[in-house]
């Protein structure tokens, strides 16, 4: 998934930094960013090992990111005007409207997806016109987009991931989006994809809220640092919608209760509602709204479901090396990081101040085994690869170790 997520105007400023002088960084990667990026020369290794003070990462961070922002928003002005997101073959459509004065950290954005699923395309596109008008934050931007095909799984198959990532993207930079106030939300086929790509995804989203879904297959173990709601009626028995939510709710207590710090949740059954709610439901985007996302949490569960991500908040694998069903777990305590996995995996832990010290030793332990110990560099060169990574100012790292688990 992250290849298609690069886009030429990010390779370009990853693999064009002319090199400079090794005195000052920071002013060299401004005089850089002077002309345009296709004039910008390839960095040299030397120029990508300059170690960086705490300072000089945070100031050549911002230069960064705001050079990327900027880019954007040349890039993607005329797909947002059109309002469609493509991938391959295909293509999501989405309308929205936006509610309240901006604040000052900028807009929060509500994703939300309609119902339908395997039915004709007139089906889902009224399920879509629904889906419009059927919810109204106090403040942020509300997005329904319409699901790119019409089947029974029409939210959480492959390639919704890269498209959610490149919308919320999009928004960011071309309506001020809070990258850390997105929420994931859905009603039925919608419900089911929130479920679905919420633990996908949870490292992107602040919280979700599944309105009328089924879990399918999907497990909420990843959902330990993703605020997360359901809302079901009591008689909606289809699919055993009802009895299927309290099994996850269940599940999400008993999380919860073994690790009271993650796994946040409500859950709400509607008495006397079947299949529709009758927009009892709409409360969840109140709660939803009380919460913000933590890009750095000091405890990670990192379970994947069969659509594959190589990122996770603040750790990441080698491209192709993520496997079905597999779990990573983290922990960063003072300076001591510990994971525990399968063996024989590789894990990148990307670092920056605010969760460890760079200015001291670090400790990373892997499956009981000490597998680093030492001072972690903080490099431009790490700064311009997770920025070609990650596309998330949030998840712009200055350091990063290798490990792997034994």
């Amino acid at each position: 998934m992250r290849g298609w997520i690069l886009s030429c105007v990010c390779v370009a400023l990853s693999c064009a930094i002319e090199a400079a002088p090794p005195g000052n960084p920071v002013q060299a990667l401004q005089a850089y960013l002077k002309p345009p990026v296709d004039q910008r020369k390839p960095a040299t290794e030397d120029f990508r090992k300059l170690t960086l003070s705490l300072k000089q990462a945070e100031q050549i961070t911002g230069l960064l990111w705001a050079d990327h922002v900027a880019l954007l928003r040349k890039e993607r002005a005329k797909e947002m005007q059109a309002k469609v997101i493509r991938h391959g073959e295909l293509s999501m459509r989405f309308e929205y409207s936006v509610y309240g004065d901006k604040p000052k950290g900028g807009r929060s954005l509500y994703v939300s997806m309609h119902g339908g699923g395997d039915a004709p395309a007139r089906v889902n596109d009224g399920q879509w016109e629904n889906q419009k008008r059927l919810y109204r934050p106090k403040e942020g931007i509300y997005l329904a987009p319409r699901a790119p095909t019409n089947t029974w799984n029409l939210w959480h198959q492959g390639h919704i991931d890269p498209m959610f990532m490149r919308l919320i993207e999009n928004l960011v930079a071309l309506q001020d989006v809070n990258p850390n106030r997105v929420y994931l939300m859905g009603y039925s086929a919608g419900g089911d994809g929130v479920y679905q790509v919420a633990p996908r995804m949870a490292d992107t989203l602040a919280a979700a809220a599944m309105m009328a879904g089924h879990p399918n297959e999907t497990s909420p173990v990843g959902l330990r640092n993703l605020p997360f709601a359901i809302h079901v009626g009591q008689n909606d028995r289809g699919f055993n919608r009802n009895r299927v939510a309290v099994e996850w709710g269940d599940q999400l207590a008993a999380l919860h209760k073994a690790d009271p710090k993650g796994y946040v949740h409500h859950v709400q059954i509607h008495a006397g509602r079947g299949h529709w709610m009758n927009r009892e439901d709409a409360v969840a985007v109140d709660w939803m709204a009380r919460h913000t996302r933590n890009p750095l949490p000091r405890q990670i569960v990192w379970r994947q479901d069969d659509v594959l991500h190589s990122d996770f908040y603040w750790l990441s694998l080698p491209d192709n090396q993520a496997k079905a069903r597999e779990e990573i777990r983290a922990k960063a305590e003072w300076q001591r990081i510990e994971l525990t996995g399968p063996a024989g995996r590789r894990v990148t832990v990307n670092l920056k101040d605010g969760l460890v010290d760079l200015e001291q030793p670090v400790v990373i332990m892997a499956n009981g085994k000490e597998q680093y110990r030492g001072r972690v560099p903080r490099m431009i060169g790490t700064l311009l690869e997770t920025l070609k990574e990650r596309r998330d100012r949030e998840y712009l790292f200055p350091a990063r170790v290798e490990v792997i688990l034994p």
